[in-house]
Formats: structure tokens, sequence, C-alpha cells
């Protein structure tokens, strides 16, 4: 199956010239975590995501999207879908621009990884559990923790969504996305170096509820059924209520390929 089959054409888009401000509203109201940003000649310029949107909100918000956006795989139309996807994997971003053609720079659609899940044949999906591609090492953190300090452990360690616990039981997730639509993204410059942390309130206002979990013994068709239906970008692995792992939609890709 070839790109041009299962991207979304006509995309939402930015102009380099729109105000960040203007941006961050068109993230919250159509839920998208990355978008395709072009010039006056449709040609595309890079991506914008969550995270600069994050990183600009510690500073001036009266500036425009030009100057924070970020490289992007190079994806055609005629591209093998897989082959679309080892891309959209080596780049670590969930959306990205299709291009009319190397040549010409403009945009003809986009791809992301749940555009890839709809169309994966079933027939082909690895039989693998969940134990065996999830990330073991997971970090997290608790209820009470401030946002301030969980932004900033996004931003250190490029992971985009912790596991919250409370007394040590998984209570929930907090995403970039949570941030954002609460509308507690503009960190001061204070809260940044540390100096306000006291004025941040705790995650569990904003974290996502209740928590999502399968176990570490479900299948990978399983994981793909419930990406789908739930719409998020990562879910808990737990065994007897334990949380033991994480996996998000990269994991699954690269599972394929």
């Amino acid at each position: 199956m070839k790109v041009k089959d299962i991207m979304t054409r006509n995309p939402v888009f930015l102009q380099d010239t729109d105000f960040m401000t203007h941006a961050r509203q068109v993230m919250r109201d159509r839920h998208y975590r990355t978008l395709p940003v072009v010039d006056s000649k449709n040609r595309v310029l890079g991506i914008l995501t969550e995270k600069e949107l994050l990183n600009i909100y510690s500073t001036k918000s009266n500036v425009t999207v030009e100057g924070f956006t970020s490289e992007f795989p190079f994806i055609y139309p005629e591209m093998d879908m897989m082959e679309a996807a080892k891309l959209l994997i080596h780049a670590g971003v969930g959306r990205s621009p299709v291009l009319k053609s190397g040549q010409e720079m403009t945009l003809a659609g986009i791809l992301s990884v749940v555009d890839i899940f709809r169309n994966l044949k079933t027939d082909k999906i690895p039989k693998k559990k969940l134990h065996e591609i999830m990330t073991k090492d997971v970090k997290t953190c608790s209820n009470k923790d401030q946002i301030s300090k969980v932004w900033l452990n996004m931003k250190e360690t490029g992971i985009s969504g912790f596991p919250v616990l409370k007394n040590g039981e998984l209570v929930g997730m907090v995403t970039r996305r949570n941030i954002i639509n609460a509308g507690y993204a503009r960190i001061e410059r204070e809260d940044e170096q540390g100096t306000r942390s006291t004025m941040s309130p705790p995650v569990e206002r904003i974290m996502g509820t209740p928590a999502y979990t399968l176990s570490s013994e479900a299948t990978l068709a399983e994981a793909i059924q419930s990406f789908l239906k739930l719409d998020v970008g990562r879910i808990s692995i737990t065994n007897e209520g334990k949380l033991v792992g994480i996996i998000d939609r990269n994991d699954i890709i690269k599972a394929f390929i």
C-alpha cells in the first residue's frame, strides 16, 4: 500500500507568518500534536510540535511560527507505507507532511502513525506479547508533583508523557497535551529556573484519567485496537496491578519493521 492511499489530503497547516498564539489555539481546538508549516507558495518549511510550543511558553508568545519549526522526514505520495513508517520512527514524530515530490516541496497531504495503524493487515501482525516490546524503565511522577517540575522533566528527557502514581498506585497519565489544553504551558522563566515552583499547581489537576492499562501478556493486535479506540499516544503496562512498563505507537510500529 502506498502513502497516497492512506494519507490525509488537504490537511490543516500553519503559515510561517502565523503567531505562536494562533498555533497553540489550532492545536488545542483540533487536538493535533504536529502541524506542517508552509510559506506563501505552499512549500513546506518544517513542522511545529507540542514540544516547540512548550519551549516558547517560557518566553514571549507574540512571535511567529517561522523560528520554531523542526526538521521532518521527506515522505512522498508514491512511497510504500512501511517505508514511510520507518522514516517516521527514525525521526521520532507521529505525523509528518507528505511532499508532492523531491523537486517540488509543496504540501500534498499528511501521514500519521494512526493512518498506518488503521491500514495494517491483521494477518501480518507479529505474534508478540507486550512484555517483549514494552519499555521497562518507566519514568513516572507523583500526583502531587508540580506541573512546572513535570514540564522540566519532559523538556530534559524528551519524554512527552508520564504515568502518575499516588502512593505507588497508578492513577493516571500526564502528557504535553494535558499541559497545553489546561493552559498551564505559559510557565514563566522563574518557574523554569525553579525560583517560583511553589506557585505551580499539582499534576493531579490536569492528568488524564482513568489510567488506561494493558496486561504485559496482551498481544500486539490487542494493543493496536486499544490505541485506535482510545486515541492516546501511550498506554501503561501492568502485571497483577503493578506498573511494569509502557508502550507507545512507535514501539508497535517498530515491531513490524
